[in-house]
């Protein structure tokens, strides 16, 4: 499923509802394009990428005017009919699916939709002024699947009225939707939006740094063995959204944080605590072993006798060496 990706951003276009977490111009910082300029930002892109998925992001796609989506579409499908595309991506609400919308979305080339599922507890979503229930999410992505379509859903832990145990529940029922991929956003407080307002007046609380890494390591691993792909593990970094981000788990390293974390999950029942030992792994994973600021390195000499983290040529998977 991974292929590379040419973005078009759409900020807040189509979304019928101000969720308290979002201010997509501080995320994107880009203005909406109006379709006709569409060719020139997709042929500036084409060179930078093999048979692109153009992929329209920030706004709900599917829940704008009818006649602006297909404008948006029509301008993008000759990429795809030329070859020059692989197919076209549009991240939307869950409650904007219905039968009418899918035939538009097969006709212009449309492979895969991203719904902003954000969590699947209805309390949740209400005070996140979604809009939607749980029902909608589990709705659409049936409805997708069934037509054919690849479908990936996107999770935010952390949003207002959450908890440890409803994140958990939400990353267990996007596996019983079987989805093609997922994306989880920690969620952050960004500048200008409803949340920073509770945030600032105590009303809400962020999750920490080491709390989303921590419950994201975990997810990925259920998601692991659903046989789910993660795609996306936090906000893509830039400096003007770190510019305004007012609270919250962001960190550009963020996805690597989290893997690193999966890793030493996995491997801390697997040491001996007795006896000196080295951990051989391939060189691709020297860093996620030895974690950001060798804090996988530490963790592991607290409770056993680590002697050395090493990368050989040879390995293919990690493994322990006993002294």
């Amino acid at each position: 499923m991974k292929r590379s990706i040419l973005p078009i951003f759409i900020p807040h276009l189509g979304c019928p509802h101000q969720c308290v977490f979002c201010n997509q111009r501080h995320i994107s910082w880009e203005r909406q394009p109006e379709p006709e300029e569409l060719p020139a930002l997709i042929e500036a892109g084409l060179p930078h990428a093999d048979r692109p998925q153009i992929a329209f992001y920030g706004g709900s796609f599917t829940a704008i005017e009818r006649s602006l989506m297909t404008e948006y579409l029509q301008a993008a499908y000759p990429y795809v009919e030329d070859g020059r595309a692989d197919s076209i991506r549009v991240s939307t609400r869950p409650d904007a699916i219905d039968d009418e919308i899918m035939a538009i979305l097969h006709r212009y080339g449309v492979r895969t939709v991203e719904l902003g599922a954000q969590s699947m507890d209805d309390e949740v979503l209400r005070r996140s002024g979604r809009g939607h229930e749980a029902f909608d999410t589990a709705r659409a992505a049936a409805m997708l699947r069934d037509a054919g379509f690849e479908v990936i859903l996107q999770m935010m832990p952390g949003l207002p009225g959450s908890s440890e145990r409803s994140d958990q529940e939400t990353a267990l029922a996007f596996c019983a939707l079987e989805p093609d991929a997922v994306r989880i956003y920690p969620t952050v407080v960004i500048e200008d939006t409803p949340l920073c307002g509770q945030y600032r007046c105590g009303a809400y609380s962020p999750l920490t740094l080491e709390e989303a890494v921590d419950r994201s390591a975990r997810y990925v691993e259920l998601f692991d063995r659903c046989r789910i792909p993660v795609v996306r593990i936090g906000l893509n970094p830039s400096e003007t959204l770190a510019e305004t981000v007012v609270a919250g788990p962001y960190h550009p390293a963020l996805g690597e944080m989290v893997y690193s974390r999966r890793f030493l999950n996995d491997m801390l029942p697997l040491v001996p605590k007795d006896r000196p030992y080295e951990l051989i792994v391939p060189p691709r994973m020297l860093s996620l072993a030895i974690g950001q600021k060798r804090v996988n390195l530490e963790r592991f000499r607290e409770v056993s006798a680590l002697r050395a983290i090493r990368a050989e040529a040879d390995c293919e998977t990690p493994y322990i060496r006993k002294l």
